[in-house]
């Protein structure tokens, strides 16, 4: 939803801009930084600086997974823009709230994250797994190739993220189909919509890669019965949020060896626990939450438009729909 606020009266001095985060956020100074020269007209500061008064005069926060504790000391804050894309924990956190939420939406994340997905599609299409056990057993053995065109690459989300990644798999040659909750179109992409066409994608995909956002409806999607209708030896890459996976059915399906092989990059505990069984798992590649990193220039740089517009004259961004969670 969109709409517009009343922005605190504009004479000055503004009060401070507050930067709300975790508690030991190691970025967090970084983001101080980048968002103040972004925004050199506001006194960017972090919220443990700010005094009682000060945090009564405050409308408006930039925030980072904050607690939201911490955001119930702001008692006129009337919106608050994440740093991030994903704002399924803040949602969640904030619960039955009036405050709005404004989510990142970043061109070069999409950029980022679509080049993310084609470089772990290579990795799998090129049997990059197989040569890695091969060196740790000291053998030297070619294996036939298939080619881009013959490989079917299946997207689960289509929003900007996933469209993003399907014009890059499409450049690349790459079969391409994908899903979404509602119909989408995007030209060269077989697209799939709604839950009883679901099956019909996954019995022809080779490479199943998962972009949506976390929500009570795909929380646990890729589960037992969509593992199982995939063919066997396809490949899975997870850069969205690990619960979308459910992980006990995951590793059925690897040890089992229907699943050729999982790239992982989100989890449902972050960071992933020392004894966790992805890390051993010989179908596993685990990556640290690295598919797509934001920019803190660009994503400063959105931010501060946005929070100069609504200065200027009350213009909010798009709100989170907090129904849908994103």
């Amino acid at each position: 939803m969109s709409g517009s606020l009343s922005p605190r009266a504009s004479l000055p001095p503004l009060p401070p801009l507050p930067f709300v985060c975790a508690p030991g956020y190691p970025a967090a100074q970084a983001w101080l930084q980048a968002l103040q020269a972004a925004l050199p007209e506001e006194r960017v500061v972090a919220l443990d600086a700010l005094d009682a008064d000060q945090r009564a005069a405050c409308e408006v926060a930039i925030v980072a997974n904050p607690q939201p504790a911490d955001l119930r000391t702001l008692p006129r804050l009337q919106w608050v823009h994440s740093v991030w894309a994903g704002v399924e924990r803040l949602v969640a956190d904030l619960g039955d709230t009036d405050l709005r939420i404004v989510r990142l939406v970043d061109p070069q994340l999409a950029d980022t994250m679509a080049e993310a997905v084609l470089a772990w599609t290579l990795y799998l299409h090129r049997d990059m797994p197989r040569y890695a056990r091969q060196q740790a057993a000291r053998q030297w053995l070619a294996h036939d190739g298939v080619r881009a065109q013959d490989r079917t690459v299946s997207l689960l989300g289509l929003g900007a993220l996933g469209k993003a990644a399907a014009q890059r798999l499409l450049s690349a040659g790459f079969q391409v189909r994908g899903w979404s909750r509602t119909p989408r179109h995007i030209e060269g992409v077989q697209c799939h919509a709604g839950d009883a066409e679901l099956p019909a994608m996954l019995a022809h995909t080779d490479i199943l890669v998962c972009l949506l956002p976390l929500t009570p409806q795909t929380r646990g999607i890729v589960g037992a019965q969509a593992l199982a209708a995939l063919p066997a030896h396809a490949s899975l890459i997870n850069f969205a949020r690990g619960p979308i996976v459910d992980d006990a059915a995951l590793r059925a399906a690897l040890d089992g060896g229907r699943l050729a092989h999982a790239v992982l990059d989100v989890f449902e505990q972050e960071p992933l626990p020392e004894a966790s069984w992805q890390w051993a798992h010989p179908a596993v590649t685990v990556l640290p939450h690295i598919s797509a990193p934001t920019d803190r220039a660009t994503a400063s740089a959105i931010v501060a438009g946005n929070i100069r517009r609504w200065r200027a004259g009350g213009e909010l961004p798009q709100a989170v729909d907090a129904a849908r969670g994103y």
